[in-house]
């Protein structure tokens, strides 16, 4: 969640918060050493007493301090915006990369979960990463766009059984089913309507949403909801914007194992964000069945070369990532016939094959 690199000698206190809906945890490390454990409601003014309490440590100032945190979502806004308005440093992590990085780990309850943090903070100094907040714009984008998800899936928890039902009661059970939840699944349309109704506007009275969603959709087979989701993953391509990290991210990228003599065949990580993984296999899967350069690629490597279906659509959507990132990063429209300036650059399809198939 962060795009700014901290130096290494930059900070000398590092306070680890472990969030919780109710309480937060505080622990704060100097020089290696832990200070104090503190424990605190969850509320803004708790965090402001918190604050005002650092304040009396020797030499501390906001500037050489950094506050580390795992991404637990709306849970971290009390926090987030109390320490952005003393102009505090905040680093995101997810907690997973926490976890990992801290060895073998027994026992986990709040108050050595909060010292953890601190103590991956001091560790990682040199690698951590300033969380940048999201503009305004696209907060609420975010907002209206997790409450469509929410109704969608409202929405399928009601007409799927309604459909799948059909061959297995009697008629008359089903037509009362189904009349039953008429009022239902009408008012979530209608309030669907309204979201997306909402969603438009978000994106059209914005320049910079207007316009990345504008270059997002230029690709071929890149709906706007894939559009609407790379963005708020990215951050507006802030967080991320290179695209075998976004690769890395969606679970699109190849990892091969080895040891000795042993070689594995290179396989994606279960680790990713599953709904831009879908959307992208949605993107891919139409690809296929549109006339195109794409088709034509899947019918080559399948057909006439013997590559599994799942590794060929898994490169297609590395080959889709490519060519988002590229014209986000150039702030270009998508040109089938494009060539890059540089006439030493590899062939866009040769770097496609390269990356994406192993």
């Amino acid at each position: 969640m962060n795009s700014e690199k901290v130096k290494i000698k930059k900070f000398s206190y590092f306070i680890g918060i472990d969030v919780s809906r109710n309480t937060l945890d505080y622990a704060v490390i100097q020089d290696k050493q832990l200070l104090f454990h503190r424990e605190a409601l969850n509320e803004a003014d708790n965090i402001t007493a918190f604050l005002q309490e650092l304040k009396t440590l020797p030499k501390f100032t906001m500037s050489k301090a950094v506050f580390c945190m795992e991404h637990t979502g709306i849970y971290c806004n009390h926090v987030l915006n109390a320490i952005k308005k003393v102009k505090g440093n905040v680093a995101l992590e997810n907690a997973l990369q926490i976890r990992n990085s801290l060895g073998v780990i027994r026992g986990k309850y709040d108050k050595i979960d909060a010292i953890r943090i601190a103590q991956y903070a001091s560790k990682n100094r040199d690698d951590l990463k300033l969380w940048v907040p999201a503009r305004p714009a696209l907060l609420q984008l975010k907002s209206l766009f997790a409450l469509r998800n929410r109704l969608m899936g409202t929405q399928l928890a009601l007409r799927t059984p309604l459909k799948e039902q059909v061959t297995f009661i009697k008629k008359g059970l089903q037509v009362q089913s189904t009349k039953l939840c008429k009022k239902s699944i009408e008012a979530i349309k209608a309030d669907l309507a309204d979201i997306e109704a909402a969603i438009d506007l978000n994106i059209s009275s914005d320049e910079n949403l207007k316009r990345l969603i504008s270059i997002i959709v230029s690709v071929p087979n890149i709906g706007r909801i894939t559009a609407i989701q790379i963005i708020i993953s990215t951050n507006e391509f802030k967080d991320i914007n290179n695209p075998k990290q976004f690769a890395c991210y969606a679970g699109v990228a190849p990892f091969v194992k080895e040891s000795g003599l042993f070689k594995g065949r290179g396989k994606v990580s279960p680790i990713a964000n599953k709904k831009v993984k879908a959307l992208l296999h949605i993107c891919a899967m139409s690809a296929i069945i549109s006339k195109g350069e794409i088709k034509d690629y899947f019918i080559r490597k399948t057909t006439i070369e013997g590559k599994p279906k799942m590794l060929v659509l898994n490169a297609i959507r590395g080959k889709l990532i490519l060519r988002i990132f590229s014209c986000v990063n150039q702030n270009r429209h998508y040109q089938g016939d494009y060539r890059p300036v540089d006439q030493h650059c590899l062939p866009t399809a040769q770097i496609h094959e390269d990356y994406c198939l192993t």
